[in-house]
């Protein structure tokens, strides 16, 4: 197992191509200019979108996670709320706490524009995204999975 010496932190301009290659690997139905469009559009919103990283320092990154404030939430009661678009850590890397602290920063990043719920999403049959959440506090509100969490 690797030893992971990593900060997280958020994503910068030059850690596009990285960000790039892990958001591939997450989401690879989507086509290349989808990603980019969408990259694009996160950083030109940074007041409801956040992603953050975890960076081995050489310029690697091991994982990222999007977040976003949305106006609404399926089973959220909130007009306001902290969703988490999407995380992923490369598998040499899981099960040590990065995926965790990537969640973590975003439940802080929510809390501090004041939501009071995280809600996020995983697809039927994506048995090992639904443990993550679950594991994480997250509870299960509907099947088409949608999760929710109380942020204290």
């Amino acid at each position: 197992m690797p030893k992971n010496d990593y900060a997280l932190r958020p994503v910068r301009e030059s850690d596009l191509n990285e960000w790039f290659r892990l958001r591939k690997l997450l989401w690879d139905e989507n086509d290349d200019s989808d990603h980019q469009s969408e990259m694009l559009d996160i950083l030109e919103h940074s007041d409801t979108q956040l992603v953050m990283v975890a960076d081995l320092g050489d310029g690697r990154l091991i994982g990222f996670l999007e977040a976003s404030i949305r106006p609404f939430a399926e089973d959220c009661e909130t007009d306001h709320v902290g969703y988490l678009e999407g995380w992923y850590v490369m598998p040499e890397h899981r099960r040590l706490g990065v995926g965790r602290e990537l969640v973590r920063n975003a439940e802080n990043w929510a809390r501090q524009k004041g939501c009071t719920e995280m809600a996020s999403d995983a697809e039927i049959g994506n048995e090992q995204s639904l443990a993550a959440h679950v594991g994480l506090g997250y509870g299960i509100t509907s099947r088409l999975v949608h999760l929710r969490k109380e942020l204290n």
